[in-house]
């Protein structure tokens, strides 16, 4: 059966995240709306995030005298609103003005973490300084391991709770609306600058006056010369480490002194061995797809790798989630909480942080509603027994 979707402008009347996508979609320029929502290569793992939440059903309770539910969620020692994240994205900036800050205190308001991606175009001190923030850092491992000590400083000092490294991007995935729609990094083709003139209000949003936003946390990482986007971008893919191992984690943890996030795992035995070597929590995920191509979904690896790590860290995961329905079944099958990537950028980009605020708010609802119809009144009593595998013909 079709979907029908809001044809409308207004994120307000969105009833769905497919809704802020379209919303998104007529609100941005075509080469930056690819860029949020394109995947690597033929983009199977794209669509396998999506299509793998049909793989099982679930089996209700019916007679369990449901009451008000109740959605808080214990997360690295902290209670929180809801078993919800918004996950590090990059270059936010790119989709309204001041992206990140927006993102973040949508975060804040609805009471669950932000993680700051290490290429955000905000800094990571002034999204420190939102008060009553629950801020973690993402950072990757770059050649330069002075740079990456220097992060982990400024980190400290700006009181982060957390660092998230993200292992799963040491060698670039190959994004081919990159070359489809640029003639130079960031550098749109003509027919995509003839598009950008059909989207006046995105432009005076980012550009005016100050023109595309910069990375404001790779200042030690890049030269003089190459500290604009055009710069940067060429630099980062020439600074990520392929050689990154459990040598560099293991420096890492002893590094930083507080919670330590290992993100991209998609094998249950890396899980356990991020366990064993004292992460406190592991993120499943395959980059939302823009990575490796035919990948498996990290929804499909959880039940073992929750199996493997038992209760010596958490276990989050991201990548396809878009309903409260997709995060009630990864937390019945053993996640500790879902990190959202495109879902809350889809509100971002549809209507700033209001808009991020919709996005989240729905998801709050669906998972309400659900946990209900299931016939349990609080997350905790969530259990695999209320799933199915789905039986095809």
């Amino acid at each position: 059966m079709k979907r029908r979707s809001y044809a409308g402008s207004d994120y307000r009347k969105a009833l769905n995240i497919h809704d802020l996508e379209r919303i998104a979609q007529r609100r941005l320029p075509n080469f930056v709306f690819e860029y949020l929502q394109g995947g690597a290569d033929d983009e199977r793992t794209l669509a396998r995030n999506r299509n793998v939440f049909a793989d099982y059903l679930f089996e209700p309770r019916t007679l369990t005298r449901v009451g008000p539910r109740d959605l808080t969620s214990t997360l690295l020692g902290k209670q929180y609103a809801m078993p919800l994240a918004i996950g590090p994205t990059g270059y936010n900036g790119m989709l309204t003005a001041d992206g990140d800050i927006k993102l973040a205190k949508a975060a804040r308001d609805a009471g669950i973490p932000f993680v700051l991606s290490n290429v955000s175009t905000t800094s990571l001190e002034d999204i420190a300084a939102i008060e009553g923030l629950t801020a973690w850092m993402q950072i990757y491992f770059y050649r330069d391991r002075d740079y990456v000590r220097k992060l982990v400083e400024r980190c400290r000092t700006a009181d982060y709770e957390a660092i998230v490294v993200t292992t799963d991007s040491a060698i670039y995935g190959n994004r081919e609306w990159d070359v489809r729609n640029f003639r130079k990094p960031m550098q749109p083709t003509l027919r995509n600058l003839l598009h950008l003139l059909t989207r006046p209000r995105w432009m005076a949003d980012v550009l005016i006056p100050d023109g595309m936003p910069t990375f404001k946390n790779l200042g030690d990482l890049l030269p003089p010369d190459k500290q604009g986007v055009q710069g940067a971008s060429a630099i980062i893919g020439q600074q990520l480490d392929p050689t990154l191992n459990w040598d560099d984690i293991a420096w890492l943890r002893d590094l930083w002194p507080h919670k330590l996030i290992v993100k991209g795992i998609l094998s249950p035995a890396e899980a356990e061995q991020a366990a064993a070597i004292g992460a406190d929590a592991v993120v499943l995920s395959n980059h939302g797809g823009r990575q490796l191509d035919h990948a498996c979904s990290p929804f499909e690896v959880l039940p073992e790798a929750r199996q493997r790590v038992g209760n010596r860290c958490q276990l989050f995961i991201d990548s396809g989630f878009r309903r409260g329905t997709d995060v009630v079944k990864a937390l019945a099958l053993g996640a500790d909480a879902v990190w959202l990537g495109r879902t809350t950028l889809y509100g971002l980009a549809a209507g700033g942080q209001e808009g991020a605020a919709h996005a989240l708010g729905i998801l709050q609802g669906e998972i309400d509603r659900t946990i209900g119809l299931l016939g349990v009144d609080r997350i905790t009593d969530l259990e695999a027994s209320m799933l199915r595998r789905a039986v095809r013909c």
